[in-house]
């Protein structure tokens, strides 16, 4: 049967494939093949496949390698995005900073104002009391003139009366006359001394007037100076106080508690700012004591401000070229574990790109952690704790002191993870918080 159907097969491709004879010849013999049509065919269609094999291959990996291509050309379309949005975010925290040192040389100048204002201001005082006790003076040489004038005429009736009881008319007409003439003499002496002494007076109470006047013109406007400097500083406080409310608020730090931390750890030099006590009397100096002394409390908040946020982590772990791949909150786990909590953000990089401490602490864990990898953990003020995953190195032992910035290991695949990134963690009281809250909060101000 099988040779019958071998037969029929042979016979009906014999018309497209006849039979062909290979003949093979050597010095002794000739030999040849005999390639039936099946034989044929199935070299046909065995080399038709391997072509088109050959074909569908090629075209698979030219798909593949332009599919590489735009893949390529979009990776660096968008790392030069990024670093454009890094490039920018530079410039802006510098312009920030050069703010922040522009209202400090603003306040230093004002201050500087304020202290030669206060100087001006007790010299107009003292020159006021040289000018009152001036007028005391004329005034009491006033009184005692007049005072011995009032004795020389009691005196003058006293000679008198006794010259009469002695002589009974007391004097001759011709001494009457003489005695009157003196009199009228010693008379218009005194008067013409005592107009002088007038006349001198009046000019010395309108000079001592008209600088009194002048003393108040420039009283008045010194303290509109200051009250108008005072007001600049008042602004200056507030708006520059506001953003650092604002970033420790949104980081979900109380403000008061962090500045009573701050404050107890700087209780020494360099600490609050000792109260204006001003030497002049009145509610108006009172008033620009207590609005002196409330820009001094702000300065003070904004120094342990300073101070707070250099020991907070406001700071990027990376600095080079990366990409967020993973946020804080509930996620569906990569390794397919179903919904669970993520306790930090993930940044993908190169591999072994720098990881650097956002603030000064302590190395409290530098090695393996299990599903971490390589961890180091860094424990800071205010109970915050800060935790770098997965590196491919670490640069750091547990003990070491680091400050804000510096390279503590290297950006890698370590642990349970799918591909090279950092993993980054803040901690406020052991309990984990989204650390893109001190990220965006320090735009606030850095």
């Amino acid at each position: 049967m099988l040779t019958r159907l071998e037969y029929r097969i042979n016979t009906a491709l014999e018309r497209y494939f006849p039979e062909q004879r290979l003949f093979l010849k050597s010095d002794s013999e000739t030999r040849f093949i005999r390639l039936r049509p099946v034989t044929q065919a199935v070299a046909l269609t065995g080399g038709t496949m391997a072509l088109a094999w050959t074909i569908l291959a090629t075209a698979i990996i030219l798909m593949d390698a332009i599919s590489a291509g735009s893949g390529r050309d979009q990776a660096q379309r968008q790392q030069v995005l990024y670093e454009q949005r890094l490039t920018a975010l530079s410039q802006d925290r510098d312009a920030r900073a050069d703010e922040a040192a522009r209202a400090q040389e603003r306040f230093n100048l004002a201050l500087e104002q304020v202290a030669a204002m206060q100087g001006r201001l007790l010299a107009s005082e003292d020159r006021r009391r040289e000018l009152e006790t001036g007028i005391d003076v004329i005034q009491n040489t006033l009184r005692r003139t007049i005072k011995e004038r009032d004795e020389a005429r009691d005196q003058t009736e006293a000679a008198t009366l006794a010259l009469a009881s002695q002589t009974g008319t007391g004097k001759t007409d011709a001494g009457r006359a003489q005695d009157a003439m003196a009199t009228v003499d010693i008379l218009a002496d005194a008067l013409s001394s005592t107009a002088q002494e007038r006349d001198q007076m009046e000019v010395m109470a309108e000079r001592a007037a008209a600088r009194a006047d002048v003393i108040n013109s420039e009283k008045k406007a010194l303290m509109a100076r200051n009250n108008e400097i005072f007001s600049k500083l008042e602004e200056a406080v507030s708006v520059s106080m506001e953003p650092l409310d604002k970033m420790f608020r949104d980081a979900g730090m109380s403000p008061d508690e962090l500045l009573n931390q701050v404050r107890r750890g700087y209780s020494g030099q360099g600490g609050p700012l000792t109260p204006i006590n001003l030497s002049t009397k009145g509610a108006e100096a009172n008033a620009d004591q207590t609005r002196a002394n409330a820009i001094l409390q702000g300065l003070d908040r904004m120094n342990l401000y300073r101070l707070a946020a250099f020991k907070a982590p406001f700071a990027m772990p990376v600095k080079g070229a990366f990409r967020w791949t993973s946020g804080f909150g509930y996620r569906q786990d990569p390794k397919g574990a179903g919904n669970r909590m993520h306790e930090g953000t993930d940044m993908a990089g190169a591999y072994g790109l720098p990881v650097h401490a956002t603030a000064e602490g302590v190395v409290i864990h530098a090695g393996w952690d299990s599903g971490y990898g390589r961890l180091v953990k860094i424990k800071h003020e205010f109970g915050i704790e800060t935790r770098y995953a997965h590196l491919s190195a670490i640069r750091v032992k547990v003990g070491d002191r680091v400050s804000r910035g510096d390279r503590i290991g290297d950006m890698g695949n370590s642990g349970r993870s799918t591909g090279t990134h950092l993993h980054y963690e803040i901690r406020i009281g052991g309990r984990a918080v989204n650390p893109m809250t001190f990220i965006k909060a320090a735009n606030h101000v850095f």
